[in-house]
């Protein structure tokens, strides 16, 4: 598809950023705006919201399934309408990758998981809602995160569940065995154009209890819904969701010699590993690196001037980012600046904001990088979340 000129995408962009500042929509976009972060600063008046723009002039359909059935069903989050008082993801709003298989049919209260290598031979779901407690939010984002339009399949979600390593200690294990396999229902029936069928990631035991992971059984204080895996799902928090396995159906315990399954060497590349290594306990641990992108641009009237106010998010690492650095155009050194108020937790997203003037109008491409060079951003170091704006006034 040819890339678009800039007559083309600032067309676009004016229209989008006049209808929403007109009728009952400027109500609600002062709303979305309205919160300063930390900044004394006055904001000013809203004049608009800017879009950010990908590769492609039209826009992710948000909010619908599009794609097809199964596997290659996708529902976007729409990342634009965060604020401070909304970072939980509505349920009906968080993305998905994957729709419920065509033939799964879940009974609501005689779903089991098969068990292998354990005392017991099946688990059974009222079981886990019996011994679910609170996990907390976190956030999960897939692997294949890469429409430049929106970035919207990531979300954050408020879950309940049982501890996988509390579950395994429980259900008396055979020793001898190095790993754990969980695996779920996948679309078997209909060609995928986008994947292969197959869902089973395999874990060391012996880092079960640091990883954190759990068997969900409710999100945002309601019982999983189908397309999210309903009735039970992996959670594992600071992965790619690749391997947060949905309608988990067996747990097994595997030993040092097992191959990776089909769903770990599908995503081999996009989990940053070596090379499609031979053997499961080979394969690095799928973890989501430091990563920031803006979510929206918001065109101000600060004391007769114009400014450019861009909001954006942050998450992953193994730690909290106080810090980033942003340019808005590729020879441009990083201008770096404090998140505030600076992030508590690295489990979820938080916000930021950097008050912008720009020199001219045009086209400007708009990167983050962490301050900190010590810190691991292989996405961004690439330039992976990268947004174009078209700036009409300055």
């Amino acid at each position: 598809m040819p890339r678009p000129d800039r007559r083309a995408i600032l067309r676009d962009g004016l229209s989008w950023g006049a209808l929403l500042v007109t009728g009952g929509a400027q109500a609600l976009v002062e709303r979305l705006c309205a919160q300063p972060l930390c900044d004394p600063s006055p904001l000013g008046d809203l004049v608009a919201l800017v879009p950010l723009l990908g590769d492609r002039v039209e826009r992710t359909p948000l909010g619908r399934m599009v794609g097809g059935p199964g596997l290659d069903a996708r529902l976007f989050t729409d990342l634009s309408a965060l604020r401070p008082d909304r970072l939980i993801t509505p349920t009906s709003e968080m993305f998905v990758r994957t729709a419920v298989p065509a033939t799964l049919r879940v009974p609501s209260k005689t779903w089991t998981i098969n068990l292998s290598g354990f005392a017991r031979p099946t688990l059974d779901i009222e079981h886990l809602r019996r011994e679910a407690q609170p996990m907390g939010a976190h956030l999960i984002e897939c692997s294949g995160n890469a429409d430049p339009n929106n970035f919207g399949l990531i979300s954050v979600v408020d879950w309940a569940g049982v501890p996988v390593a509390r579950l395994v200690d429980a259900l008396g294990p055979e020793a001898g065995h190095a790993g754990l396999l969980i695996g779920g229902v996948d679309e078997m029936t209909q060609k995928s154009r986008s994947s292969h069928p197959g869902a089973s990631w395999i874990f060391p035991l012996d880092q079960l209890d640091r990883l954190g992971a759990f068997l969900a059984v409710t999100m945002n204080g309601e019982p999983l819904t189908p397309d999210h895996g309903a009735p039970v799902r992996l959670v594992v928090p600071g992965w790619y969701g690749c391997s947060w396995i949905k309608w988990v159906d067996q747990v097994r315990l595997v030993g040092t010699d097992e191959k990776p399954t089909s769903q770990m060497i599908e995503f081999s590349l996009r989990t940053h590993q070596p090379d499609r290594e031979a053997l499961a306990r080979d394969y690095d641990p799928p973890v989501i690196d430091v990563a920031a992108t803006p979510i929206r641009v918001e065109k101000r009237r600060v004391e007769g001037r114009l400014e450019y106010r861009v909001v954006g998010i942050v998450w992953g690492g193994e730690r909290p980012v106080d810090r980033l650095a942003i340019r808005f155009s590729a020879g441009e050194a990083p201008h770096p600046f404090s998140i505030c108020p600076a992030p508590t937790t690295h489990r979820t997203w938080s916000l930021w904001d950097y008050r912008w003037r720009p020199s001219s109008p045009g086209i400007y491409s708009i990167a983050l990088r962490a301050a900190d060079p010590a810190i691991r951003t292989r996405r961004l170091d690439v330039s992976y979340y990268v947004r174009r704006v078209v700036i009409d006034e300055t």
